[in-house]
């Protein structure tokens, strides 16, 4: 393949135009007056690096010689411009495999900018191997903080415990409990979820449960409920912080008898599914507001996986990335897009508020939308260009790694006496804060803190906590 663009249009003055431009920056040319003549040049064996067409010429028409080009030689971008700028001729045109779609008149910056883009992308192209298909894993993530959820799911491969996922709306509970029940003793069984923040209140306990012929109006016929579905498998309760109260109570009464009843029956059923639920909500304020039962929570909460956001893994964007827009091609059967490195730099900077889903989401229009192979920041949403960068905080639950990681530096630069200091240091955070939640009553900071009065006491005089704190109510 030669780095010449063909210029394919019936109209002298749109060919002469484009030779001037493509002149000026030295770009090498060929010029057709007909879609005829490029397709007996392709026959003789010449391939352009890009082609320029109109859409409608004398003889064959445009979009009759982006099919034709594309059956034999898919890769070669095809600029398609127009003076018909309707709706048909577009979708047409990238029904067609268009590389993009030019309204005539076109500002001459724009459509040079537009094959300079797609010689670039050739290059490049011609230079990188094509990446594979990502593996068929589970859930994708190399950051530390998924591998704390990998290693969760690796220790909990044949344990049928109960467990809670908590995380942010998007980001991948689903997955995550579906790995749990792909890789323990209930893999061969069924996997059924239920997503109780979708279903009506009043239709939620028929739901679960089942329900008998005549239950109530509408009940013609027997119905079996999400615990008869997953019977030996497991159940997934999917958003349990919106579950009814009422519908709470019954729910407990199963996990703690392993016996259920369906709605109007009276032979008790055997519930024999591993339950896994997950949130994004905060259920232990829940159970402080009165909104979610605490002896409820505590059954659930046996065993808790936190699934962080996207933002606090933000290695695992490019990855999740590739990943989506190759699967989005499949399903499109279509070409994958690739991301610049601009492209993945910036959008690993982002808030990405819908987590996984919503990158998922980005990836499958930018595979619809975006004009080329490689996908450049300008290619991307306006409203998600124009995103604030986000503002990462760790994960309180990760707090061990980073005193790990702080524990590993000090050793390799050779400080002693690391026990001591660090304890102290953990210590007056400990006291401080105690006592900042308690308004400084010290009686109530040792009991929180889980130590006496005089061993709190004899603490801040050792740390010299003393006139930092002064006197306080006891």
């Amino acid at each position: 393949m030669t780095h010449t663009v063909w210029i394919v249009d019936d109209d002298r003055s749109i060919r002469w135009v484009l030779e001037k431009v493509l002149g000026r920056e030295e770009i090498s040319y060929l010029s057709f007056s007909s879609a005829t003549e490029a397709l007996n040049a392709l026959e003789s064996g010449e391939l352009p690096a890009t082609i320029v067409s109109d859409i409608r010429m004398q003889g064959l028409s445009g979009l009759d010689f982006l099919e034709r080009v594309k059956q034999d030689h898919p890769d070669i971008p095809i600029i398609i411009m127009t003076a018909y700028s309707d709706l048909e001729s577009a979708v047409s045109a990238f029904q067609g495999g268009a590389y993009e779609y030019l309204p005539k008149p076109f500002d001459v910056e724009q459509a040079l900018a537009l094959v300079q883009r797609a010689l670039s992308e050739q290059t490049s192209l011609s230079e990188e191997p094509v990446a594979n298909s990502a593996p068929p894993l589970d859930i994708l993530g190399q950051a530390p903080a998924m591998q704390v959820v990998f290693r969760a799911i690796g220790r909990l491969a044949h344990s049928h415990a109960s467990v809670l996922i908590t995380g942010e709306s998007g980001s991948g509970k689903e997955l995550v409990a579906r790995a749990l029940h792909r890789h323990g003793p209930r893999a061969g069984m069924p996997f059924v979820a239920l997503n109780t923040a979708a279903i009506p209140r009043d239709l939620l306990e028929s739901e679960l449960f089942g329900h008998e012929k005549g239950a109530f109006t509408g009940a013609t016929q027997q119905r079996p409920g999400r615990f008869e579905q997953a019977e030996g498998g497991t159940l997934f309760l999917d958003e349990i912080g919106d579950m009814p109260l009422e519908l709470q109570t019954r729910l407990l009464r199963v996990l703690s008898d392993g016996h259920y009843y369906r709605v109007g029956g009276q032979t008790p059923l055997r519930a024999r599914a591993r339950i896994i639920a997950a949130t994004h909500q905060n259920l232990e304020r829940q159970v402080d507001e009165g909104s979610f039962r605490e002896d409820l929570f505590h059954r659930l909460n046996v065993i808790r996986i936190r699934l962080p956001a996207l933002r606090e893994r933000p290695e695992d964007i490019p990855l999740l990335a590739q990943h989506f827009l190759q699967q989005s091609a499949r399903s499109l059967e279509v070409e994958p897009k690739r991301l610049s490195e601009a492209t993945q730099r910036l959008i690993t900077t982002l808030e990405w508020k819908g987590n996984v889903r919503q990158l998922e989401n980005l990836c499958h229009w930018l595979t619809v939308m975006a004009p080329g192979i490689v996908v450049e920041p300008a290619d991307l949403p306006p409203e998600l260009r124009s995103q604030p960068v986000a503002q990462i905080r760790p994960p309180a639950e990760l707090w061990q790694e980073s005193a790990a990681r702080e524990i590993a530096q000090r050793l390799s630069q050779g400080e002693t006496d690391l026990a001591l200091t660090l304890v102290d240091q953990l210590e007056r955070i400990l006291i401080t804060e105690a006592l900042a939640h308690t308004q400084g009553r010290r009686i109530e900071a040792a009991q929180r803190l889980g130590w006496g009065r005089n061993t709190l006491t004899r603490k801040i005089h050792a740390l010299g906590l003393d006139k930092l704190l002064g006197s306080a109510p006891e």
